[in-house]
């Protein structure tokens, strides 16, 4: 599959078998993230893999809404990043999220970004600091997102190019 089809029918995936991922797909998904490029080659991400169903369970209940697929999948990457190592902290984060999900789709696995940051628990903690505490975390490596991954167990229709917003780009000015 080319890159240009592999960006048409990736699609967030909230649904997985039971089925853990091998390892090397894991170990790939994870050097994606480790290749991701950063503001002054500042490598200020942090990942932390998370297998066991219990804790899996535990960070489900980060926020509300919108992170049951914690729960359920056999395979998370919590995306935390050193805020004190550089300034476009939020930005290198999420560039090794997405370069993750491109290669987990590439293998044809399922992902799904949970957003954690400025997100709160139920109770009204922010869920940054529910989920440090829950890894062990360090405060200074704020949490940006949990990706979960697994073999899916959804199928979602591939990307409609008709209703891409070219309308949203602009050349030479606004």
């Amino acid at each position: 599959m080319d890159f240009h089809q592999l960006l048409i029918d990736r699609r967030s995936i909230r649904r997985y078998t039971s089925e853990k991922i091998d390892p090397e797909h894991v170990r790939l998904i994870l050097e994606a993230g480790l290749l991701a490029p950063t503001s002054k080659a500042s490598r200020a991400w942090r990942f932390v893999v998370v297998e066991d169903e219990a804790m899996l369970t535990r960070l489900s209940e980060c926020k509300p809404m919108g992170a049951a697929p914690i729960g359920k999948c056999p395979l998370a990457v919590v995306v935390a990043v050193d805020s004190t190592a550089t300034e476009p902290w939020i930005e290198d984060a999420s560039v090794a999220a997405s370069y993750m999900q491109l290669q987990a789709a590439a293998l044809g696995l399922g992902s799904c970004w949970i957003q954690i940051r400025d997100r709160f628990t139920a109770d009204g903690t922010p869920s940054n600091e529910f989920i440090q505490e829950a890894l062990g975390i360090p405060e200074t490596c704020p949490v940006v997102c949990v990706l979960t991954f697994g073999h899916k167990d959804e199928q979602r229709k591939p990307q409609d190019l008709e209703k891409l917003k070219w309308e949203n780009v602009h050349i030479g000015k606004f």
